[in-house]
């Protein structure tokens, strides 16, 4: 038995949750699922970034508190991840004590190192991103609301470790994954790298937790945010935890925010001497009409309105199936309605429809015997014995999409298998044949059920529960025959499109 920390970003406040904050949660929810289901000790964590100018700025526009905004938008994200099946282990606010204490700590130790440094400077700031660009940046003229600004703050010596990071990198090939970005990382610390700025003056900008050697400032949102991922696991506070859990295994990130989490946080970590995440994993982003999502341009995708539709586990499947992780994916209502209607209504739920029908019209609604199995069978058998391993090696290579399509083969393997048996003109003139067929149906069934599990926990809940067995692995012969199928309703009815 071992164990597996996965996080995700936490996620700014300014806005409700959309699609990208529920991909990431959810792709974060089904590896820690997978991981469960091998026996290992999970930690997960999510939680949301409640400091910064923009943060204040969305509270202002409201004519609230920045507090008070921030409690106000939490519970968005809390109901929307109950909606969306996702089974946290912790939730982390940046404004809870338990937090502020730690990045307080991390501060102190962080300049009794000797790698923190007052400056005064002048340059362009971006208040979208909240920090310094470069002329070469501000010239590229895509950064909004920039202005020029003069001012003393506090600088984190992140150049020092510069080459450190570049050999460590060099020397752990899964630590920036997938592979380009660990090239676009490297490419990027070919550059000189400057130091970053970690303060911002309370006279400027008072929503951030105080920097405990000089009570005028309050630490830079990315100093703040990045340490949760040690402040949850128990650094400073529960060294036994910290030991248990520390270093995560994946940081699931987007690729907008690959420099700060490979060479902020990496820096951070050198200079407080712990360990790195094993994996920083950037995956791509949702687009609309090959378009990056964006509230300026109208075109956010609410999950809940998906869900409300079709259901949750169609929405985790979907979000699944149709992004291989590190490239984007495109959002469109027809590539949803293709993939339900394809994979989840004529192929997963069509076999059990199949299956259930004709045990329930031949042979007395039970599970029949399997009897002496045929080549055809013992083929069956075979491809689902292999699977529960074939899973386990893609969902630790993190190929979630391969995962779910290996599954999806497997499944209509068996809706081959179904078409060339025949099972229902077996029973007219071979009815051991014809049972030995729906039980091999139901029990390869079964095993795809248990191996989609993670993905769509609800609706392959309820096909062990009619299969009554709700409670086996995925080892092939553990359907017992004259167990009582019960009745269910079509798992995935087919959406109708109109035609124009």
């Amino acid at each position: 038995m071992s164990k597996f920390f996965v996080t995700t970003p936490i996620y700014y406040v300014n806005d409700a949750p959309h699609i990208g904050h529920a991909y990431t949660t959810i792709l974060a929810d089904v590896l820690s699922r997978y991981h469960r289901t091998l026996g290992d000790k999970v930690f997960f964590l999510t939680g949301l970034d409640e400091h910064g100018q923009k943060v204040m700025q969305a509270a202002q526009k409201r004519g609230l508190s920045p507090q008070a905004h921030c409690d106000d938008l939490s519970p968005r994200f809390l109901n929307l991840w109950k909606t969306l099946d996702i089974r946290y282990d912790d939730f982390i606010r940046t404004t809870q004590e338990r937090h502020k204490k730690i990045v307080q700590l991390v501060l102190q130790k962080v300049n009794d190192n000797g790698d923190i440094y007052t400056d005064e400077y002048e340059g362009w700031y971006s208040v979208a991103e909240e920090r310094f660009i470069t002329d070469a940046e501000y010239e590229s003229g895509q950064f909004r609301d920039v202005k020029k600004l003069k001012e003393k703050n506090y600088f984190f010596k992140m150049s020092k470790y510069q080459q450190k990071l570049i050999d460590y990198i060099d020397a752990h090939p899964d630590f920036i994954r997938p592979e380009h970005r660990k090239n676009e990382m490297l490419g990027f610390l070919r550059q000189p790298l400057g130091d970053l700025c970690i303060s911002r003056p309370k006279a400027r900008m008072d929503w951030g937790i105080e920097i405990p050697f000089d009570r005028e400032y309050v630490t830079y949102v990315w100093f703040d945010a990045l340490v949760n991922y040690i402040s949850a696991a128990g650094y400073g506070s529960d060294e036994p935890k910290f030991k248990k859990w520390w270093p995560a295994d994946v940081h699931l990130i987007g690729k907008d925010i690959l420099t700060t989490h490979c060479v902020y946080w990496t820096t951070m970590l050198f200079s407080l001497g712990v360990p790195l995440p094993k994996t920083i994993f950037a995956h791509g982003w949702w687009l609309i009409a090959d378009t990056k999502m964006s509230k300026s341009l109208g075109n956010v995708v609410n999950p809940l309105d998906l869900i409300e539709s079709y259901g949750v586990d169609a929405v985790r499947f979907y979000l699944m199936r149709e992004m291989v992780l590190g490239l984007d994916a495109n959002f469109t209502p027809d590539s949803f309605i293709k993939c339900f209607n394809s994979d989840l209504a004529n192929d997963f739920g069509n076999l059990l429809n199949r299956v259930s029908g004709l045990i329930h019209k031949n042979h007395d609604g039970q599970i029949p015997q399997p009897g002496i199995l045929t080549p055809a069978e013992e083929d069956i058998k075979t491809q689902g014995n292999a699977l529960p391993g074939k899973i386990t090696e893609l969902i630790n290579q993190f190929k979630v999409q391969e995962a779910v399509t290996s599954v999806l083969d497997f499944v209509r393997s068996l809706n081959k298998y179904m078409e060339v048996q025949a099972p229902w003109k077996l029973a007219k003139t071979d009815m051991d044949s014809a049972r030995r067929v729906l039980y091999t149906a139901a029990e390869g069934l079964r095993i795809a059920a248990i191996m989609l599990a993670p993905v769509m926990p609800q609706k392959t809940a309820a096909v062990l529960d009619i299969l009554g067995a709700s409670n086996t692995q995925p080892v092939w012969g553990q359907l017992k025959p004259g167990t009582i199928l019960k009745a269910h309703p079509p798992l995935f009815p087919r959406i109708e499109v109109e035609k124009k």
